[in-house]
């Protein structure tokens, strides 16, 4: 194998596929990239056998091969090379030289054939969307997913697709997150899946405001294709997570008797600066509703206590009600609305974030002190 390559491309193709490099692991090939030349392009692919990430990038390939090298040391190789251009060699006996200027080094590895193979995808599931839209689904939902290993279907995304709608729902039990978008669902595309954590962090790192995605899954895997407009194409593989979702719907109240309208950003920054005032013992925040006022405080008798008020348009009944500051933050830090709407009951039962568009996002509250 022999090709010169700009930096520029094997850095970029090297940090896209790097995450799933195995960082523990009884093979000790899972611990390199697979890097294979061919038709002027250079092909990485890494896994960790849950997820695979395979990434191409263009190359002037003279002699085309391939070969597994170490991940983190031909990266941070790469990284610190001062060269624009990068010629690499892979002789016999698998050892590569990398020459960039005044630089040489050599790195010696492993026989492609001991690279796993990529899994083989048999009855799939197609749906081409826009990159754009994936990304910004994936953002208003991630937050919430449960890292609670014990309840492992809610370790990750549910994924819908049905009545020409893409659904993304994650939830922790204690507070759940919904985004929907109409897409365009050709025939026998329809069904659900759920994306595991790994998957949806690489995926939120990866995806672009360009360009498509193609998803194709199955009954327990998954592949996502992001395609750019300069040719450039990514695959991420990943392992489903096996079992029934819950009935989400259930969860989300229908008889809200508040409304109420707040400016994101002013309200994100306001309970920030309360959550400082909270502690272990007391992690909470308290919003208080009067005529056109909303009162935000936070009171630890360990830490202090803080207060903030914010002025809107409310004509309802005093309503007191009390959250967690982190699952109001995290929602209104993912929106990029300049107005939210808090949908209330009463002070014991859940609150409803929404916005003029297909999202919401239910919080349970937390005990008024």
């Amino acid at each position: 194998m022999n090709l010169v390559i700009a930096k520029e491309q094997i850095n970029h193709g090297l940090q896209t596929v790097q995450n799933a490099v195995s960082s523990k692991s009884t093979l000790p090939v899972l611990f390199n990239v697979l890097m294979r030349a061919s038709e002027q392009r250079l092909e990485f692919l890494a896994t960790d056998l849950d997820i695979w990430i395979k990434s191409t990038v263009e190359a002037n390939v003279k002699a085309p091969g391939e070969i597994t090298l170490p991940a983190r040391k031909l990266f941070g190789i790469v990284r610190e090379l001062g060269h624009p251009e990068i010629e690499i060699d892979v002789d016999e006996k698998l050892t590569c030289s990398l020459r960039a200027g005044s630089s040489f080094y050599k790195i010696k590895g492993l026989a492609s054939e001991e690279f796993p193979p990529p899994w083989e995808f048999k009855d799939v599931k197609s749906v081409t969307l826009p990159q754009a839209i994936f990304k910004a689904m994936i953002k208003k939902t991630d937050f919430a997913v449960s890292t609670d290993e014990s309840r492992f279907v809610l370790n990750g995304i549910f994924v819908a697709l049905r009545d020409h709608k893409l659904t993304m729902v994650a939830t922790d039990g204690r507070r759940l997150a919904m985004s929907e978008e109409e897409v365009d669902l050709p025939a026998g595309s329809e069904g659900e899946f759920i994306m595991p954590s790994k998957a949806v962090h690489e995926l939120a790192r990866l995806l672009q405001d360009q360009g498509d995605i193609e998803v194709r899954y199955t009954a327990n895997k998954a592949a996502f294709v992001l395609k750019n407009e300069k040719g450039g194409v990514i695959e991420v593989h990943s392992k489903l997570i096996e079992g029934s979702y819950p009935n989400y719907r259930q969860v989300i109240p229908t008889d809200m008797k508040e409304r109420v309208a707040l400016p994101r950003e002013e309200l994100m920054h306001a309970v920030r600066r309360a959550e400082i005032m909270t502690s272990d013992k007391s992690n909470s925040v308290k919003f208080a509703f009067t005529r056109d006022n909303l009162s935000i405080t936070a009171n630890s008798p360990d830490v202090g206590e803080a207060k903030e008020s914010i002025a809107i348009d409310y004509k309802g009944p005093e309503i007191a009600i009390a959250f967690n500051p982190e699952y109001l933050i995290e929602p209104l830090n993912a929106l990029p609305n300049d107005e939210v709407f808090l949908e209330l009951i009463d002070e014991l039962s859940p609150g409803i974030l929404k916005i003029n568009g297909p999202f919401l996002y239910v919080v349970m509250p937390m005990r008024l002190t």
